[in-house]
């Protein structure tokens, strides 16, 4: 029995190691230091944040939680568990959807909001000071078209 030739992998030369290092590092630094900031002046998470933007977004604060978890980019499981500790926080709490029996609805709470509209300055302050401001308008117009570009191929091939 022949085993079939492995193909070479296409290593990255040194431009492109560069662009992914940066890029890793970078991200990781970044997440890093809004998550903590978040966490130190609110008592929240970064995932958290983003949950309680999603909600805030959504028509009278409600989400199924299957398209939560696309629209963070995050398995319906994880987003399950997080939802389930953010209610014992009193941030979310889950419904039951009339339609659909299977169905069921992440809803942000009062306190949800509240906690919402007090992170959201320091979060916004993180963004901006550690990410925005460094970038000229064309370097953000640039990043933003690279991450779309990014995120829908990565959609179209496993979500």
């Amino acid at each position: 029995m022949s085993a079939e030739p492995v193909e070479k992998p296409r290593w990255l030369d040194d431009d492109e190691m560069r662009a992914w290092r940066a890029y890793a590092v970078g991200s990781a630094l970044l997440e890093y230091r809004l998550h903590r900031d978040l966490q130190e002046a609110h008592g929240i998470t970064l995932a958290d944040y983003e949950l309680l933007v999603r909600l805030s977004e959504a028509p009278e604060g409600r989400i199924r939680m299957s398209s939560l978890a696309e629209l963070v980019a995050s398995s319906k499981s994880r987003v399950s568990h997080q939802v389930a500790r953010m209610g014992k926080a009193d941030l979310v709490v889950r419904e039951g959807c009339p339609s659909d029996g299977r169905g069921v609805f992440a809803v942000l709470t009062d306190h949800g909001w509240d906690v919402l509209r007090t992170a959201a300055p320091t979060h916004v302050e993180g963004v901006r000071a550690h990410l925005v401001d460094g970038l000229s308008a064309e370097e953000r117009t640039i990043l933003a078209r690279v991450f779309e570009r990014v995120s829908e191929q990565l959609r179209g091939e496993s979500w």
